[in-house]
């Protein structure tokens, strides 16, 4: 052997491997939360029903992850039933959060119940102790009560009132996807099943298939009208806003850091708050801005906190 020479070469090789899979990580990330981000703006543009969006995108996403799993030889395990269950269950409960999250921007501005939204993971915190037993610190209490003082600033109650009936519908609305959407992450702790591409997959056709029954009994499909522009738009939501964010969210996790994660993933509201302002021409008042900034940030805070904590 050279005096080691070709086993350094192979450690300098690994570590530029790994720098380049970490950086594409992040980029695979950040495009992912973006895709994420979007979401709302093409809610406005799709003239159709929550419920139907909902249906569309939990199958359409569930397709395209099952086809992105076989093109990489990904085989899927068979699930055992209690587990099959419960992710059954939590995409139920996700087709469900999907509807009233939809319906929020309805009702309200896509800034406002965005933030609504992002109360989650508030209500997570204040959860916490009666769900996973977790010791409530006064670090986390004082963020979940920022969070909900910057909650009153964005609803416009401090300044005189939350905009009208519709404004309050949406504002609740919001508050409500945010509780569903908490109780799909608490669904998602107790599972067992490691393979998160199978785990999605399942509970995307779950979320389409809760779906069938309700639309068989509320929606008029006579006046459904799918001209291209619609279905172009559907499809973009079905495959990039679903299957492919999902498949770059799940395909950058192992590469980066649990805080990393979680301090990127505060791209969503961010993006979405400016993109309502420049596609939308919506605007958040100057304490409206303020109570953004304090969900955002004492959401950011409790998770950051919470991962050096643990480390």
């Amino acid at each position: 052997h050279d005096g080691g020479y070709v086993p350094n070469g192979g450690k300098k090789k690994r570590r530029r491997a790994a720098v380049k899979e970490n950086r594409k990580a992040y980029v695979s990330m950040i495009a992912a939360r973006l895709i994420f981000g979007t979401m709302a703006i093409f809610r406005r543009l799709i003239p159709l029903s929550s419920a139907l969006l909902a249906f569309f995108r939990g199958l359409l996403g569930s397709l395209v992850l099952l086809a992105y799993t076989a093109l990489r030889g990904h085989r899927l395990q068979r699930i055992e039933k209690k587990q099959l269950a419960l992710l059954i269950l939590t995409g139920g409960v996700l087709g469900v959060n999907w509807i009233v999250l939809f319906e929020s921007y309805n009702y309200t501005t896509v800034a406002t119940a965005t933030m609504c939204f992002y109360m989650q993971p508030t209500i997570m915190i204040l959860l916490s102790p009666l769900v996973f037993h977790e010791r409530l610190t006064a670090r986390k209490l004082l963020c979940a009560l920022a969070a909900i003082v910057g909650m009153v600033f964005v609803s416009g109650v401090a300044e005189g009132g939350a905009g009208g009936v519709d404004d309050g519908r949406g504002i609740s609305l919001g508050l409500c996807a945010a509780a569903l959407y908490a109780l799909t992450v608490i669904l998602n702790k107790k599972g067992k099943n490691e393979d998160a591409y199978e785990n999605t997959i399942v509970q995307l056709a779950a979320a389409a298939a809760v779906m069938i029954p309700y639309l068989l009994l509320t929606e008029d499909f006579s006046a459904v009208r799918l001209d291209t522009r619609t279905v172009l738009l559907v499809l973009l939501v079905g495959v990039v806003h679903s299957g492919a964010a999902y498949a770059l969210y799940f395909g950058s996790v192992k590469a980066l850091k649990a805080q990393t994660i979680a301090v990127l993933g505060y791209i969503d509201p961010v993006s979405t708050l400016f993109l309502s302002a420049l596609v939308l021409h919506e605007r958040l008042s100057a304490l409206g801005i303020l109570g953004a900034a304090l969900i955002i940030g004492s959401a950011l805070v409790s998770e950051t906190g919470r991962k050096k904590a643990a480390a």
